[in-house]
């Protein structure tokens, strides 16, 4: 491979131009250098992996405010993980059945407004989701979607958890909700995978009451793409690491590091758990570890300005064009950064939105644009993931296609 050659371009496989935002399926961020050398470095030595976790556990309790901290192979596996610590907490028996112990309290409260794709996850760790609420708020009859009542109303000695969606929009609020679920002693686990920045989220929601909180590792934090953050409580946080560290140990010898798993709190060692498929190696905690304590330095302010600025001047280039109606949107709701919502006029551009949106995918380099307002005849240019001369090169690639 020649210096000016990349991996990509030796494995012959097309690059993308990233004007989506940090969408795993194009490889979410890119890592940061520091925390790709950590890797690197990391893979030079063997290390105890508990060892290791409960290094990230720390890091992870300082950032968050919360009592401990774990780390697997996502946003999705820590969801998993995280459901099962809260059905199976200590028994080991329960952890050796799941995801069929169907004697234990298995059920997951959600508002029906907050079940997205990654319900599987849930699932996954032998959860039966408890669906409450309808969609009157977004109907416009005036009522909101989900009532504390209906949270409450659900709650059975089969419930084992509450689980919560974070958006700028969710309803209820997730202190009410903490409340009621914490009148019945259910934990209350908060996916909050794509809420950074702002830097404030990474304490918001212990702060707010939630029981396990999972972030990704992979977006705006900026290290491996799989790797997620669970935070949260001790004791849910130690039955997490028994249902995925390396359990084919020897009683007698074995010794995780005491603030990471308290030993007297289980009967033994478990069978390998079902978070054992969600494994990190040694390279990822260590990039990880890296790329949070960088995020937590970072100047965020100083990120939103240019973002606002590239945002603005793709906008400007963009407004001159025929058949292109352009908005600046603000960094709420599914994004945290401003983008650019281009509404095509197809009688007028000569192409419709769908189209467009599919011919920058097929070039080289794939030109990746946000396409969830299809429906609208429109989609986004998100300016993360950009630089200046990605983002003029954006633009001219949509100009390319409008007659």
């Amino acid at each position: 491979m020649s210096d000016n050659e990349s991996i990509y371009d030796e494995l012959d496989v097309p690059t993308v131009i990233n004007a989506a935002s940090t969408k795993t399926r194009i490889g979410g961020s890119l890592i940061r250098p520091e925390a790709a050398e950590a890797m690197v470095s990391a893979s030079e030595s063997f290390v105890r992996i508990s060892d290791l976790q409960a290094k990230a556990s720390e890091l992870i309790s300082d950032v968050t405010g919360s009592e401990a901290g774990y780390v697997a192979s996502g946003a999705a596996a820590c969801l998993t993980l995280g459901t099962a610590a809260c059905i199976a907490d200590t028994d080991l028996s329960v952890m050796d059945q799941l995801p069929h112990a169907d004697d234990a309290p298995n059920e997951v409260i959600m508002p029906r407004t907050h079940r997205n794709g990654y319900d599987h996850a849930l699932r996954l760790a032998g959860a039966h989701i408890v669906d409450v609420g309808n969609n009157d708020n977004h109907l416009g009859t005036g009522s909101v979607n989900t009532e504390l009542w209906e949270i409450e109303a659900a709650i059975s000695d089969k419930t084992a958890a509450v689980m919560y969606m974070q958006k700028s929009y969710s309803q209820p609020e997730l202190t009410d909700v903490v409340d009621v679920a914490h009148k019945h002693d259910v934990p209350v686990i908060v996916d909050a995978a794509a809420e950074l920045p702002p830097k404030r989220n990474l304490t918001r929601f212990i702060e707010e009451g939630a029981d396990l909180v999972v972030y990704s590792g992979g977006k705006a934090i900026r290290g491996p793409q799989a790797s997620g953050i669970l935070a949260g409580k001790q004791d849910l946080i130690e039955s997490a690491a028994m249902q995925h560290l390396d359990m084919h140990v020897a009683e007698s010898v074995w010794e995780p590091p005491a603030d990471l798993i308290d030993l007297d709190r289980f009967a033994g060692v478990p069978r390998q758990g079902i978070g054992r498929p969600l494994k990190v190696g040694k390279e990822e905690l260590a990039g990880l570890i890296r790329a949070l304590q960088l995020f937590v330095e970072e100047d965020h302010d100083a990120n939103v300005t240019e973002w606002t600025e590239r945002t603005e001047s793709m906008a400007s280039a963009l407004k001159a064009e025929p058949g292109l109606s352009i908005t600046v949107t603000e960094g709420e709701k599914t994004a945290v950064a401003p983008e650019v919502y281009v509404r095509v006029d197809p009688e007028v551009a000569g192409i419709d939105a769908t189209a467009l949106v599919g011919e920058l995918r097929r070039e080289d380099p794939r030109v990746f644009v946000g396409p969830d307002h299809l429906h609208e005849s429109a989609f986004t240019v998100n300016p993360m993931c950009l630089t200046d001369d990605e983002a003029d090169y954006v633009v001219e690639r949509v100009r390319s296609y409008l007659d």
